[in-house]
């Protein structure tokens, strides 16, 4: 092979960095022709015509049959995210295509969202003196296990559910204790439907999993957080309960992305264009994991480290516990909930707009633990 072609979602983080001379560098007959494409433009005829070796996605890009049917060169296809609802990855294994996620790579940025999130509306939580607020995690995977770390930091209760995996310390609730018992409930799962091809989600099928029904067991005084999969909830049921509760909800995504409307954009207390894991830290994380894996699949050493590129953090989780009235300092999620709401127009948030503030968004700093 004279030469490697990459077609990339032009939203992944460092890409020439990674992808360009320092993959190749041990290489050097070869040369690198990369392709950046906004995520939601990556189509078959596309793929057809330039015929990439590599697919580099993020969450925006649909990857199956119906992408892959007229190319006969990708071999290998990485997403810089954690979610895999968007990878047909049966589909890949039979055309004896290389997938991977980078699972893992924002389990931070998302906990830091999260605990950003109940800390500007509950700011009460802080205080050791206060009764300490009991968090519900659904889903305890990278981010809802790394979330219940934090939690127990602040000294909060944690009741946590996740069917898919042991009991534990953690995992030590019911689905309807964590609703009908929690301050706050958290949602941290895969989308998985039951005619998922996915026969471990299957049994526990997360669509819509937060409907009326379930909405139904939560006392009005529950704060709702999804920043996990948008389907997860039920659009029209949340607004109806919200409605009637007048609960607190933030979403950072939602059920009809990238489109929203105004009528249940106006009931949030938070909302923002899907961003809970963009932190540098979390996107360069990201490309790491799916460089390490192109690179054990081309038989090559990495030889670049996100840490290389990474600049100097001064943001420490211990200062911002010794003091809590700096949590703006540390990240003002009012600021991405305004700049989110302020391209509202003729009823909704269009899917452009909504792409837009993904793709210009300024990095925020993880917390560094």
């Amino acid at each position: 092979m004279d030469s490697i072609t990459i077609v990339a979602d032009s939203n992944i983080s460092s890409l020439d960095a990674f992808f360009n001379a320092s993959m190749l560098g041990q290489m050097p007959e070869q040369t690198v022709n990369i392709i950046t494409v906004a995520g939601r433009d990556i189509n078959a005829q596309l793929l057809a015509d330039v015929q990439p070796d590599v697919l580099l996605i993020r969450s925006v890009t649909p990857v199956g049959e119906a992408l892959l049917a007229n190319n006969n060169s990708v071999k290998f296809v990485g997403s810089a995210t954690i979610g895999t609802d968007h990878v047909d990855q049966d589909y890949l294994a039979a055309r004896n295509i290389t997938f991977a996620n980078a699972a893992g790579c924002s389990k931070h940025s998302v906990a830091q969202y999260v605990l950003t999130a109940i800390l500007t509306l509950r700011p009460q939580y802080w205080q050791q003196s206060t009764q300490p607020l009991t968090l519900g995690i659904i889903g305890l995977g990278n981010i809802g296990s790394t979330l219940a770390q934090y939690a127990n930091e602040l000294g909060w209760q944690v009741l946590g559910y996740d069917p898919l995996l042991p009991t534990s310390n953690t995992n030590n609730a019911s689905l309807e204790q964590v609703l009908s018992q929690s301050d706050v409930v958290s949602l941290h799962v895969p989308l998985t439907d039951k005619d998922t091809t996915n026969p471990k989600g299957s049994d526990y099928p997360t669509k819509h999993l937060i409907d009326a029904t379930t909405l139904a067991v939560m006392p009005a005084y529950t704060l709702l957080i999804n920043s996990a999969r948008g389907p997860v909830i039920n659009a029209r049921d949340l607004e109806a309960d919200i409605e009637r509760t007048d609960r607190q909800v933030v979403l950072d995504v939602f059920e009809f992305e990238p489109e929203i409307s105004e009528s249940l954009l106006s009931k949030l207390a938070i909302a923002t264009p899907h961003i809970a894991g963009y932190t540098v830290e979390g996107k360069l994380r990201g490309t790491q994991i799916i460089y390490d894996a192109l690179c054990e699949k081309l038989a090559v050493l990495p030889v670049l480290s996100m840490h290389q590129l990474l600049p100097l953090n001064t943001y420490l989780w211990s200062e911002l516990k010794a003091h809590p009235n700096r949590l703006q300092k540390f990240y003002d999620i009012m600021h991405d909930d305004a700049a989110l709401r302020s391209k509202l127009a003729d009823g909704q948030i269009k899917g452009a707009d909504f792409d837009q503030l993904r793709r210009d968004y300024h990095l925020r700093r993880e917390w560094q633990w």
